[in-house]
């Protein structure tokens, strides 16, 4: 499967942006999809990840409340609502996709990569 991760940009603090990352295949309503990010300087870190039918979502503590994963398999399309952004949040975004059983958070179980969108908050 090829992943197509947009919309990035700059935002200020308190702002909204939602991401979408869009897939190509038949099969993608198999995958347990998941975002990442990657700030300078830092390792890739767990953002979100969803269950092949929407129903079951894992987040990170630092973006629970704020962010929301979601999918349309009709469209093969994830989704990343982010709201209440702060500077913190500023990183290159990644969609990825896991042939896994159940949601999994670790980069290393997902097999599948966008090529990342930038997020940069400004305070």
């Amino acid at each position: 499967v090829q992943l197509q991760a947009s919309g990035g940009g700059l935002v200020q603090a308190g702002g909204s942006l939602r991401l979408s990352c869009a897939a190509s295949g038949r099969t993608f309503s198999r995958y347990i999809m998941g975002w990442f990010r990657q700030a300078p300087g830092k390792e890739r870190e767990f953002v979100a990840a969803i269950n092949w039918s929407g129903r079951s979502t894992y987040y990170a503590d630092s973006v629970k409340g704020r962010f929301t994963i979601s999918r349309d398999n009709a469209k093969n399309t994830v989704y990343l609502q982010m709201n209440s952004l702060k500077p913190e949040d500023t990183a290159v975004y990644y969609c990825a996709a896991s042939n896994s059983m159940g949601i999994v958070i670790v980069t290393t179980a997902y097999d599948y990569w966008g090529q990342g969108t930038q997020v940069t908050v400004s305070s």
